[in-house]
């Protein structure tokens, strides 16, 4: 009975979490449990079990007379967190810049050229899931250990503060798509350490400065 009521809860902690970083469920909207109940085909208490473990993971927080809503966005956590990743990113890849043979970067050209025909499909999900991908392929053979679960650390709670319930914006996924050639073009070339670290934060710090336009003139969700 034990293994099956956890399997429930961790199906409604999946589903929940899926819709709260695809943007499903808007940041400060309310989670009505009677409706998962419906949605899940189980009981209240696996639900209730899932909300707080998403809880204290920051996606989720209680609002006394309300219940669970959806955490609402830190403006200023987000940029916060989203700079010290470029920092990190961009030193790991430099770090990592010997580990790329024909085969890794054929990956990330390839994964790149997914990310295009995305865009062509208006399949932003996607998009989002294959930007993830190739980033962490840039990085996740760089020898310093600790860096790499600070960086890993810092994604949890960017994936708790991350932009959520907004449209898509065509212009920044463009750039970054260009910057990603960049960078392949830099790793495949064997470029210098410093100029690799430059090209992979500029391109995170890119996205920041897209997020304060978009905040100005809102007209999508920046992507990083």
């Amino acid at each position: 009975m034990e293994n099956i009521q956890m399997s429930k809860k961790q199906k409604a902690y999946n589903y929940m979490k899926t819709k709260i970083i695809n943007g499903f469920y808007a940041p400060g909207q309310r989670i009505v449990i009677n409706q998962l109940v419906k949605e899940l085909s189980t009981s209240a208490i696996p639900i209730r079990e899932a909300l707080r473990q998403l809880e204290a993971e920051g996606l989720i927080e209680y609002k006394q007379n309300i219940g669970p809503i959806v955490t609402p966005i830190n403006d200023y956590e987000y940029v916060d967190t989203l700079s010290t990743l470029a920092i990190m990113e961009g030193y790991a890849t430099a770090l990592s810049r010997e580990s790329f043979t024909e085969k890794r970067i054929a990956t990330l050209k390839e994964l790149n050229q997914k990310m295009k025909e995305t865009l062509t499909n208006f399949d932003f999900g996607e998009f989002g899931k294959l930007n993830r991908e190739f980033h962490v392929l840039t990085y996740d053979q760089c020898p310093n250990k600790y860096l790499m679960e600070t960086i890993q650390k810092t994604w949890i709670r960017m994936d708790s503060i991350r932009l959520s319930g907004s449209t898509f914006d065509p212009k920044r996924a463009n750039n970054s798509i260009h910057e990603h050639d960049h960078i392949i073009k830099l790793l495949s070339e064997g470029a210098a350490f410093q100029e690799i670290e430059l090209a992979v934060r500029s391109h995170k710090l890119n996205s920041i400065k897209s997020f304060h336009e978009n905040k100005t003139h809102p007209n999508g969700t920046t992507f990083i």
